[in-house]
């Protein structure tokens, strides 16, 4: 995953496309779980994923998906926070986050970017 950005341009440069046809989807921290936020353009905020394939496209001009898992407990490192398994209580999260996230793709792919941030970084789009 950190070094995502290897296989991301070499997949742009395979099928032609340009950072701005992009979409990642990744985890985010600072977050809370449930929540989501779409962004176009921006740094790696941390995420050394994203970090990695602004690196290597040179353009950070790609939207990003963000989905909440909020932050890890005191003394569990970041690592092995984000590979754990969900728990029992947060199947069902889960599975409510990944259906508006599969709508804020719709939404951004039919109406376009700006149409999708308004219905997904809504106050109204937190979880309950």
């Amino acid at each position: 995953m950190n070094r995502s950005g290897e296989a991301v341009r070499r997949i742009l440069a395979f099928t032609g496309g340009e950072a701005a046809s992009l979409l990642v989807a990744h985890d985010d921290m600072d977050l809370p779980l449930g929540r989501l936020r779409l962004r176009i353009g921006g740094g790696g905020g941390g995420h050394r994923g994203i970090a990695s394939i602004v690196e290597h496209l040179g353009d950070p001009g790609f939207a990003r998906l963000k989905l909440g898992v909020g932050r890890p407990p005191e003394g569990v490192p970041a690592e092995a926070y984000v590979l754990q398994e969900f728990g029992p209580g947060e199947r069902e999260t889960l599975r409510a986050v990944l259906e508006r996230g599969v709508e804020a793709v719709a939404l951004l792919v039919d109406r376009g970017a700006a149409a999708a941030m308004n219905a997904c970084n809504a106050a109204g789009a937190e979880p309950a």
